[in-house]
């Protein structure tokens, strides 16, 4: 993710908004919506998980142009929610804020759904008398 958004700005000069930062902010904002456990990043999102580094963008693959951006999203999403109505808003939330945050215009956010977190359920305590 070596490039950059440029804006330009005539009277004051350029801005330069990192595909990274696009990423991590699509990140933050998926993770917002209930119904998401976790972003899927593979390998390599695992690896940083276990080196102790949180990754903002783990999941997350951009492509900027100059004014648009589109976004695909791996994510888990939890047992039980109807994943056609999680992925929605979390298309709405990442386009909301990455237009938001850059003001570049989101023409597309795909969401890829990686798995389904079943949570374990607790084990049983048997007491003997």
């Amino acid at each position: 993710m070596e490039n950059n958004s440029q804006i330009d700005n005539v009277e004051y000069g350029q801005i330069k908004i990192s595909d990274e930062v696009v990423a991590t902010v699509a990140g933050l904002a998926a993770s917002e919506v209930e119904g998401i456990w976790s972003m899927s990043g593979g390998f390599a999102g695992n690896l940083s998980d276990l080196l102790g580094r949180k990754n903002l963008s783990k999941g997350v693959k951009v492509e900027v142009g100059e004014e648009e951006a589109a976004i695909d999203l791996n994510v888990v999403v939890e047992y039980g929610i109807k994943i056609p109505d999680v992925a929605w808003q979390v298309q709405e939330n990442v386009k909301t804020a990455i237009e938001t945050m850059t003001g570049l215009k989101v023409v597309e956010v795909n969401i890829h759904v990686q798995g389904v977190y079943i949570p374990k359920k607790e084990k049983e305590v048997v007491e003997e008398e």
